[in-house]
């Protein structure tokens, strides 16, 4: 029985020597086996002088005390915080890079479009000039009553729109008897 008990304490105090040397982290997961070791051979060298020979330690699980293991968990669940954290601002970078690209791609669109739409619109007022110079070289009296009214449609677009011209000007001269405008 006191053998036990001295090599209980023995054990108790040379794991409380190794553990205050240690992290927790160290004493948990990377240094187990080391001090085991140590525990053994500390534990053999003082059972020796009692004729009794310790062949084996093993650390089966670790206690802390209640503040300690307070500790421990506010630090794990820190860290898990701090990652989470990390993996947050990561994936918000990569959403930015993401829709600034998207941002970039749809003003290149836009931009083809622009020029592919303002070279048709070029095309298009080309072929409608010929038309309009063909039109005004086969019959220049047409053209010429084709264009006032277009001029009328546009100064007359809103019934709001009033315009003050002495009746005999050349702006109405389609507007008197179609007859005579030609002489």
């Amino acid at each position: 029985m006191r053998a036990a008990t001295r090599l209980m304490q023995t054990v108790n105090s040379s794991m409380r020597e190794e553990f205050g040397k240690r992290t927790i982290h160290e004493v948990v997961s990377g240094e187990r086996e080391q001090i085991m070791n140590v525990l053994r051979d500390k534990t053999d060298a003082d059972a020796r002088k009692i004729g009794v020979q310790v062949l084996d330690v093993r650390l089966k699980r670790v206690d802390f005390p209640a503040e300690i293991s307070d500790s421990v968990y506010r630090r794990m669940d820190a860290e898990r915080k701090r990652v989470a954290n990390e993996l947050r601002a990561s994936g918000a970078a990569d959403s930015e890079k993401i829709k600034a690209d998207a941002d970039k791609q749809r003003e290149v669109i836009l931009a083809v479009a622009y020029r592919e739409a303002q070279k048709t619109k070029g095309e298009g007022d080309a072929k409608a000039s010929a038309l309009y110079a063909a039109a005004f070289g086969h019959d220049p009296e047409f053209y010429a009553f084709y264009r006032s009214l277009e001029a009328y449609k546009q100064s007359f677009k809103n019934k709001s729109d009033v315009m003050v011209l002495d009746p005999s000007s050349a702006f109405f001269k389609y507007l008197k008897t179609p007859s005579k405008a030609g002489k």
